[in-house]
């Protein structure tokens, strides 16, 4: 097994994106981060190895979202503009452009049910394949490929 240190530092970034895609909540995502990794440390004996390590820390991510979700009875929504990490480009309108882009994207794909949001979410901006997408969801791969291609298709259709 590898150092719990390598493992936070490796996967830090990806569970606490996941995360924002849960809550929309900086504040929330990094403190649901930190439990995540706590709780990985004290359950990493029960961690087979028969996915990735990526996949089994947004599974703990997930199950803390929801238990925050079911104390509160409500979900923290805060602007999708929080969603825009600026990218380092090579001129202040290229950043401007791909930003109004992104906004644009961020703002149709509020038109989404919620689990096709969350497919979409995992999939652009944690970068996760269908394959994790169905495992986080505990669903098939070819769902998450399905519920992504029906949320391109309507994504088209949101003026």
């Amino acid at each position: 097994m590898q150092n719990i240190e390598k493992i936070y530092e490796e996967y830090f970034e990806t569970v606490n994106k996941y995360l924002f895609c849960l809550t929309h909540n900086n504040d929330i995502s990094e403190e649901l981060t930190q439990e995540t990794f706590y709780k990985a440390v004290k359950k990493i004996d029960t961690y087979k190895g028969e996915c990735k390590i990526s996949v089994w820390l947004c599974q703990i991510a997930k199950n803390l979202w929801y238990d925050q979700c079911r104390k509160n009875k409500k979900l923290v929504d805060t602007k999708e503009s929080e969603l825009l990490n600026a990218q380092a480009l090579d001129t202040l309108e290229e950043q401007v452009i791909l930003n109004d882009e992104k906004m644009t994207l961020y703002k149709k794909m509020q038109h989404l049910d919620e689990k096709t949001r969350e497919v979409m979410y995992l999939r652009i901006t944690g970068e996760l394949s269908f394959r994790e997408i169905g495992i986080i969801l505990n669903k098939t791969e070819n769902w998450a490929r399905v519920t992504f291609y029906r949320g391109k298709n309507q994504l088209k259709e949101v003026d």
